[in-house]
């Protein structure tokens, strides 16, 4: 069973290639375990006569209420049932809100979209956030903090983590992906990181090369630039606050590279793949979450003259038909 689903998941990949008439080498797709991932959505809101926090269901406006789930780390899945009895009194007059919640090295982190409570409601919220494992929590922009500011370890750097910001669905995947992106650029000393994010990849490369990493979330790249000061044993590691959609790397821009690595959003970097595609950049390391889009890019390197070697899909969104890439 599981080798048909691992082989279901790498077809996707190979057909997304085959879509923009790529031929790869794409490996068997490596899987995470069960309980692994720790940041996830959910919603709450009214369901029939009742209140539901849980997954939105396909094709649908309404909401799965859940109180377990196998895929999610067990210091979420253990407090879903209290997490839905402390948020409910927030929803007030609302349908729905979103909450986000990622597994930080204090606790939780929650982020909770589409209300405003009360002063009141917010500062029992507060006041409760021991009992549901709550490091900070955040609605509607504003936070507080419970247990210290929440903080996530990259490559031996403690790095701040803003309310929303992006990490990989799981240690482990990350794990995987950071061994080949270093596989990849191989003994490139002078390295640029796009799309870098909090830096899963610039703490990892700085070890043995210089980095600048370029993103456009401003708290992102800070928490990134402050991880950076205060952790030892890096080679030079510079940050840029750029929008890579609208003004990506040119050319000659990337000359001074050995090598690049490419992270973007589910949406692609069609046009950084278009600047690198006419660049001199030797080798090109990309890691994406869409096998569409990044099919879409990967033709573009390759018709500017690229030669794909390697493909592994990492399945870190398990029993979902979405599959990240390496």
């Amino acid at each position: 069973m599981l080798s048909a689903y691992l082989a279901w998941k790498r077809e996707q990949v190979v057909a997304a290639l085959a879509s923009r008439g790529l031929e790869a080498p794409v490996e068997e797709a490596r899987p995470v375990p069960l309980a692994s991932r720790r940041r996830a959505a959910f919603a709450l809101g009214r369901a029939a006569d009742c209140l539901a926090f849980g997954y939105g269901a396909a094709r649908s406006h309404d909401i799965v209420d859940i109180s377990a789930c196998p895929v999610l780390s067990s210091s979420i899945a253990g407090r879903l049932p209290k997490l839905k009895s402390a948020l409910a009194p927030l929803l007030g007059g609302k349908r729905e809100a979103r909450v986000a919640l990622t597994e930080a090295e204090q606790g939780l982190d929650v982020m909770i979209e589409g209300i405003r409570p009360s002063p009141a409601l917010f500062a029992k919220l507060a006041a409760t956030g021991a009992r549901i494992g709550a490091a900070r929590i955040t609605i509607d922009g504003e936070s507080v903090i419970l247990a210290g500011e929440p903080t996530v370890t990259l490559t031996g750097a403690q790095v701040r983590l803003p309310p929303g910001a992006f990490l990989q669905a799981s240690r482990e995947s990350e794990t995987v992906l950071v061994g080949l992106v270093k596989e990849g650029v191989g003994c490139a000393k002078r390295l640029a990181d796009l799309f870098a994010g909090i830096g899963t990849f610039t703490f990892a490369l700085a070890g043995s090369a210089e980095v600048d990493a370029f993103e456009q979330d401003e708290a992102a790249i800070a928490a990134l630039a402050g991880a950076a000061r205060t952790t030892p044993k890096l080679k030079p590691v510079r940050t840029f606050s750029r929008d890579l959609f609208r003004a990506p790397l040119s050319p000659r821009e990337l000359a001074r590279y050995d090598a690049v690595v490419l992270d973007p959003p589910r949406s692609g970097a069609k046009a950084q793949a278009e600047a690198l595609a006419a660049s001199k950049v030797p080798k090109v390391v990309m890691v994406s979450c869409n096998p569409g889009t990044c099919a879409r890019d990967l033709r573009i390197l390759v018709d500017g003259g690229y030669r794909i070697t390697r493909v592994v899909p990492v399945d870190q969104f398990l029993f979902s038909p979405h599959i990240e890439l390496g």
